[in-house]
């Protein structure tokens, strides 16, 4: 198994920017596929980023294209996600999830390991 945490949630104005870190204990970081999604209140849990074991094959949803950007550090069992010119929109818990499969899922259910999330709001 696999633990994660997330770190570097906060409230920040429309076009700000925010680091969220994912930290992983537990079994070897590098094997897991690993993902961002986020869910604001009364919404499903939806897809925001993936990435690969090695660092490649990011993915994102369309409504963070250009603005996101998914890393991993597998040294440092962290995975990243920079967020730039953050809109209201963007105001969700965001969740960092691990895949033991190499399937590069935009889908919740492919995911086997969550963290606790961490708060992401951006004011108007």
């Amino acid at each position: 198994q696999v633990q994660l945490a997330e770190s570097g949630g906060g409230l920040v104005q429309a076009g700000g920017s925010l680091r969220l870190s994912c930290a992983a204990s537990g079994r070897t970081f590098s094997r897991y596929t690993m993902g961002w999604f986020r869910q604001a209140p009364g919404k499903e849990r939806e897809f925001v980023a993936f990435i690969g074991w090695s660092g490649g094959n990011a993915f994102y949803a369309e409504s963070v294209k250009g603005r996101f950007t998914i890393s991993r550090d597998n040294d440092k069992s962290t995975l990243y996600l920079q967020m730039n010119s953050l809109k209201p929109e963007d105001t969700a818990v965001y969740y960092c999830a691990a895949d033991e499969e190499p399937q590069l899922s935009m889908w919740p259910r492919d995911y086997d390991y969550w963290g606790q999330g961490t708060q992401v709001t951006v004011s108007s």
